[in-house]
């Protein structure tokens, strides 16, 4: 079967890949590139596991062809980190222990960051509604609702980070 060239950027990257019509962006992603953080829960865009952002929009990869990545950006959880410094959404999931066995935990912090992105100083319920697409069977949600109120906070310049 004949392979589609895909010139993109990936976290900030120029990146090239060759790809299988019909293969979804996360296959792409961890089969291809070698970026293994987002994760398939479902396969089917209904647990948000495999949240990235396509020219700042969140998107589920697994809803994705990798060849509609062609001239696009995009943001996976291992482009939330600036270098060695955490991202504030990062930073307070792991102050407010907002995760549990961990698989979920991409997809919630690139969908948090692009809530913050998007709503800089987002009420309880905004930040329940924007993630209720994005599943969790270890947490509560409420670690993880509070971690994000308070990078929010840390954005606007409000706490230290």
């Amino acid at each position: 079967m004949a392979k589609n060239y895909v010139s993109t950027t990936i976290n900030g990257e120029p990146v090239e890949f060759l790809c299988e019509t019909q293969q979804t962006m996360l296959d792409v992603l961890r089969d291809v590139i070698g970026l293994t953080g987002s994760k398939e829960g479902c396969g089917s865009g209904d647990c948000g596991a495999c949240s990235i952002m396509v020219d700042g929009r969140l998107v589920c990869s697994c809803l994705m062809l990798g060849v509609e990545a062609e001239g696009t950006s995009i943001t996976t959880i291992e482009g939330v980190a600036q270098g060695e410094k955490l991202h504030p959404v990062q930073q307070k999931f792991l102050e407010h222990a907002a995760l549990q066995c961990g698989f979920c935990t991409p997809g919630l912090i690139v969908a948090s960051k692009a809530l913050l992105d998007e709503n800089p100083n987002p009420t309880e319920t905004e930040i329940r509604y924007w993630l209720a697409g994005n599943l969790c069977r270890c947490t509560g949600y409420d670690k993880i609702v509070r971690a994000v109120m308070d990078a929010a906070a840390v954005m606007r310049g409000e706490a230290a980070a």
